[in-house]
């Protein structure tokens, strides 16, 4: 294990700020924010829902070439990868990496309007568009930083990849990290794992909010409210299974939620309906609090059809049949916690000290969820800027302090490298 203590690591840090290609970086990221925004400004008028990002994937690998990256590939789900090698190493180098990743998708149907708009506020540039923020930021701030390191000629102590991936938003459930993990012959490398979401250069995401979703879909054979009554109906299945489920005791600790999302079923007001469907979302700092409201909503949900069979009138259900259920998976991201004694923390405060900020560790559920749970030091931090209105049409974002942000970012990835390096 590399010796990166917090009693080295501000050394090192203020080491690596002193080199002249670091100055270097800093003066192109200081030099460049008209070309950042003009950037962002291309990016978010492209629409990017979940399972429809292929025409962002083709623009960031396009614009990844344009700064220089190396090995450029679109894989089998969309995500784009690039590397920046490092010095002295050849190409197929099979040693450790340290990856960069945003995500390139919105939570935005792919027929909403974007029509972006840049504005000026107190000398800022102010881009007002659906995704501006979250995560057009972030996607900006990966380009930036592999640009400044090309053109400045860094010398990487280990190859850095740079991932643009898909699926994070809601039922992308974060798909494109997971596939990207996957291919063991890169994600056995991976020794650190920074990801950009949103703005700001004050906080970073390293407990990971683990949770699971759930689609029920409870069935049966309908008919006519009148000459049929008396069979079985899945929409009141439904509502029985939702109303004891949500009677189920929630802790404070560990932070734990349960939200019933969404209700469908039916077809008119004056017939039984042959089949109605609810979501269900459950959030939670500890995989065993997940797993207990998992048990909790396979229990309401058998009780509830059980219960409703039961009083069905035998005239009415012989032969047409009783209610019947299924209930599928369709989120899981898992819970984990980046340790207090991880050299990226370490490495993180030293950045802090030298340039003067200080970060707020934070709960959240982010691409970073899936690395840290298979135990890759990583988090998830915002690429420097200020946003606001994120999941709405009125979302925004400003590039006051971005550079901020984003030498934070370049020093941080810089220290990791130095740290796999050493592994």
């Amino acid at each position: 294990m590399a010796i990166f203590s917090r009693s080295t690591a501000f050394s090192r840090v203020t080491a690596l700020a002193a080199l002249r290609t670091v100055h270097a970086s800093f003066s192109w990221l200081h030099n460049n924010p008209k070309r950042l925004m003009d950037l962002q400004f291309e990016l978010t008028g492209i629409p990017a829902p979940p399972f429809g990002e292929a025409e962002r994937s083709a623009w960031v690998a396009a614009r990844f070439a344009d700064a220089g990256l190396s090995e450029i590939r679109t894989d089998s789900v969309g995500n784009v990868v690039g590397f920046i090698p490092a010095a002295g190493l050849p190409p197929e180098s099979s040693g450790h990496v340290v990856v960069l990743s945003a995500h390139l998708d919105t939570v935005f149907p792919a027929e909403t309007p974007l029509s972006p708009v840049v504005t000026h506020v107190d000398g800022n540039r102010r881009l007002c568009a659906p995704g501006a923020c979250d995560n057009a930021a972030g996607v900006i701030g990966m380009l930036a930083i592999a640009q400044a390191l090309i053109q400045s000629k860094a010398r990487l102590a280990v190859p850095l990849v740079v991932l643009g991936n898909v699926g994070e938003e809601g039922e992308g459930d974060l798909r494109g990290i997971r596939h990207f993990y996957e291919q063991q012959a890169l994600a056995s490398r991976i020794a650190a794992h920074i990801v950009l979401d949103g703005a700001g250069s004050d906080s970073a995401v390293t407990q990971a909010l683990g949770s699971k979703r759930y689609q029920v879909t409870i069935s049966g054979p309908g008919g006519h409210s009148f000459t049929d009554a008396g069979t079985p109906n899945p929409i009141a299945a439904v509502a029985t299974a939702l109303a004891a489920l949500a009677q189920t005791p929630i802790p404070d600790q560990p932070v734990t939620t349960l939200n019933l999302g969404t209700v469908r079923g039916g077809t008119s007001v004056n017939s039984i309906p042959e089949c109605a469907t609810a979501s269900v979302d459950f959030r939670s700092t500890s995989s065993a609090e997940l797993l207990r409201l998992e048990v909790a909503l396979h229990r309401a949900v058998e009780d509830a059809v059980e219960h409703w069979n039961a009083l069905a009138k035998p005239s009415t259900s012989r032969g047409r049949g009783v209610l019947t259920f299924s209930i599928e998976k369709i989120g899981d991201r898992p819970a984990a916690q980046l340790p207090a004694d991880s050299p990226m923390l370490d490495a993180l405060r030293a950045v802090d000290r030298h340039l003067g900020v200080q970060t707020d560790l934070r709960l959240g559920s982010t691409d970073a969820n899936i690395p840290i749970a298979l135990g890759v030091p990583a988090l998830s931090m915002g690429a420097g800027g200020d946003g606001g209105g994120a999941h709405t049409l009125s979302e925004w974002y400003c590039d006051k302090d971005r550079e901020t942000g984003l030498r934070r970012i370049l020093l941080l990835t810089l220290a990791m490298t130095e740290w796999a390096a050493e592994l």
